[in-house]
């Protein structure tokens, strides 16, 4: 069974790359939320279970069309991204956090798996890029009326989470199937511990 969000409200997961943001969107689909995804990008060795995206998404900044479809379902966004939001909607986002080292090195292997060039000076550069971007898209949450958001880590949400699904539901207002939730995460996805 799908529920139905308050039917105006969009619902965002969002995150840097690699912080759990497919985990988060298969757990609320398994809890009872419709999501709004293309299919397009597949699942392969670096997301097994799928990666949960909607292609226009990417293009919120020139295509806004597309949000009248997200109202009372969840969509995932890279965070870069939500400062074209369009204030015409109210906003409930689930942000997605992780130990940088353990971003860094995921995408580290993403790329090599893609025959593309990583090294220890892009992981330096990539950490200070990644932190003055969280800061300033925090700072700017902070700001927006019609944007609330929950910030959830990845790493505490694998230890404990029936307890992390109890605060997502509560947040986006009750009815999901916490049980559910909690058992779609998968430990053994978990590859990147640093």
């Amino acid at each position: 069974m799908t529920l139905e969000v308050r039917s105006d409200v969009v619902t965002i997961v969002s995150g840097l790359p690699r912080s759990g943001t497919s985990m988060m969107m298969r757990m609320l689909e398994a809890g009872g939320l419709a999501v709004l995804v293309d299919g397009i990008r597949e699942p392969d060795d670096d997301n097994p279970q799928g990666y949960y995206e909607f292609e226009r998404v990417k293009k919120v900044k020139e295509d806004q069309a597309w949000l009248d479809d997200a109202r009372g379902k969840v969509v995932k966004m890279v965070s870069a991204l939500l400062v074209d939001l369009p204030r015409c909607y109210p906003y409930r986002v689930v942000f997605m956090r992780r130990r940088m080292e353990e971003i860094l090195a995921s995408q580290r292997r993403m790329l090599l798996r893609n025959a593309k060039p990583w090294s220890d000076e892009d992981d330096a550069k990539m950490t200070g890029l990644y932190q003055a971007h969280l800061k300033q898209i925090e700072g700017w949450i902070a700001r927006q009326r019609r944007l609330s958001a929950l910030y959830v880590s990845y790493n505490d949400l694998l230890a404990s989470p029936q307890e992390h699904a109890r605060r997502v539901d509560a947040f986006l207002g009750g009815g999901l199937d916490v049980s559910r939730m909690a058992s779609v995460v998968d430990r053994a996805l978990y590859r990147q511990k640093v």
